[in-house]
């Protein structure tokens, strides 16, 4: 466990500092720099190498304003009064008490005085993805998951006084625990065995006598971080004398080796076999007499000859993994997690958001906007579109116009020309560099502008100064 003490920081604003961030022209390294910020003061390279996915890490600040902005109780109650927030699906409500965990979820809309009622009766609350509701939770994970290169969530935990929502269990995630008011009780414990280091799946809940001794425990407090791996189990408990309000920023869900083998090697095989005779070659007629559970303790030697062929073709099939496939197969799950980026007030002047066209004295005006060769353009974020061949055709991912709610839309892509597939990569490769339309890769002046006008309207490129009318 590592623990880091800070006195008085002199930690920027969180408005403030994503004020910066917004004139910082490279989203990557504004997403370096935002997480930077959610760690400080330990340097970045220094958590990836020594703590990220190997011990949690615990950082007391004495500075309650640290994260103030990112979201609190009052902005949880406009949201109630404001927004359609359903209980199970945006809402629980939820109770641990005498070693027993409950969820007591009513159906329908959840109103401020049902919820307040829960709250008073000593039931935890738990937003599932206050990003879909506040602007600045959305913009802070649509950062972050740019740094990452996996979906940033969050989950808004609010906890009366004295009381404790939640059973020991570990996630599948690497969480980020912000804790904005009051304070909690924390307790983490390591992974009970090595099969249950960096777990595939959550945890059920667990009892006392199942998890041992902590490892850490503490008291967070407003402005206080906590980050544990996935496969740590945790529990957080009130004190009696303050209500607590932290987020959990989590990522790197279904993110592991394992999850991009299982897109290689199911494809690797099909090649295999469609390229190697070896594959197809048929199996012993008298294999079912000596392999199989049945047959594990004899002591044949026609076992170990078929274990050994076995041996000597998943060695060759690796020879046949379509890795970049793979990865693209993998990105293109990445790229519809994602969330939709919350432009700066530059990006929206200068992309299709900011385009004049608006309703006028009963007819559309200000409908010709321009994109010449002379006019430079860019990608709006560095994440925000990949190109992916499926067979012959080849496909423009993007997460331009994913929804703040998770997999509400279906994946979004567009079809890319052959004509326009080598200026499409030169643009991916040119960020965060503005290049003028006139200099993009394609043979035909008419399809340097085709391909510039269909990324402006899908929202992907912005330009380096807003675009005049025609």
């Amino acid at each position: 466990m590592q623990g880091v003490q800070c006195g008085e920081i002199s930690g920027v604003a969180l408005d403030a500092l994503l004020s910066d961030l917004a004139k910082v022209s490279n989203s990557r390294v504004r997403a370096s720099k935002l997480f930077q910020w959610l760690i400080h003061p330990i340097p970045s390279k220094s958590f990836f190498r020594d703590a990220w996915e190997k011990k949690p890490v615990l950082i007391k600040r004495q500075n309650p304003d640290y994260y103030t902005g990112l979201f609190s109780t009052a902005e949880f109650d406009r949201i109630l009064r404001r927004d359609d927030v359903q209980y199970g699906v945006n809402l629980d409500v939820t109770s641990y008490r005498n070693g027993k965990r409950e969820t007591h979820n009513p159906p329908g809309r959840a109103l401020p005085f049902t919820v307040w009622d829960f709250y008073e009766s000593g039931c935890s609350l738990r937003m599932l993805n206050p990003q879909a509701f506040s602007s600045t939770v959305w913009n802070v994970l649509s950062i972050l998951q740019e740094h990452f290169g996996s979906m940033a969530g969050a989950n808004m935990y609010l906890t009366p006084p004295g009381t404790q929502g939640f059973a020991p269990h570990y996630d599948d995630i690497e969480a980020f625990v912000v804790q904005l008011e009051g304070k909690k009780h924390w307790r983490v414990y390591n992974p009970r065995s090595e099969n249950e280091v960096l777990p595939v799946v959550s945890s059920p809940n667990f009892s006392h006598s199942e998890i041992g001794k902590p490892i850490l425990e503490a008291v967070l407090e407003a402005g206080d971080l906590l980050y544990f791996p996935r496969g740590f189990i945790h529990q957080g408990d009130c004190l009696s004398d303050a209500h607590s309000l932290h987020i959990t920023v989590s990522s790197y869900q279904r993110n592991s080796w394992g999850n991009l083998l299982a897109k290689v090697v199911p494809a690797a095989l099909e090649m295999a076999m469609e390229e190697d005779v070896d594959f197809r070659g048929g199996l012993p007629v008298d294999y079912l007499t000596y392999m199989g559970v049945q047959n594990s303790d004899k002591e044949d030697p026609r076992r170990a000859q078929f274990l050994s062929r076995i041996e000597g073709l998943m060695k060759k099939l690796s020879t046949f993994a379509p890795v970049d496939a793979a990865v693209d197969q993998k990105a293109r799950g990445y790229l519809h997690d994602c969330l939709p980026p919350m432009l700066t007030a530059e990006e929206r002047a200068s992309s299709v958001q900011g385009a004049p066209s608006r309703w006028e004295n009963g007819e559309p005006v200000d409908m010709g906007v321009a994109i010449r060769g002379q006019i430079r353009v860019r990608l709006v974020r560095s994440g925000i579109a990949r190109l992916c061949s499926d067979g012959e055709a080849v496909w423009l991912y993007y997460t331009a116009d994913n929804s703040r709610v998770y997999h509400k839309e279906e994946p979004k892509s567009v079809e890319i020309k052959a004509e326009h597939t080598d200026a499409m990569e030169f643009l991916i490769h040119a960020y965060p560099k503005f290049v003028t339309v006139g200099s993009l890769p394609c043979k035909l002046a008419e399809d340097k502008v085709s391909l510039a006008e269909l990324l402006f309207k899908r929202g992907l490129i912005h330009t380096a100064e807003p675009l005049q009318q025609s």
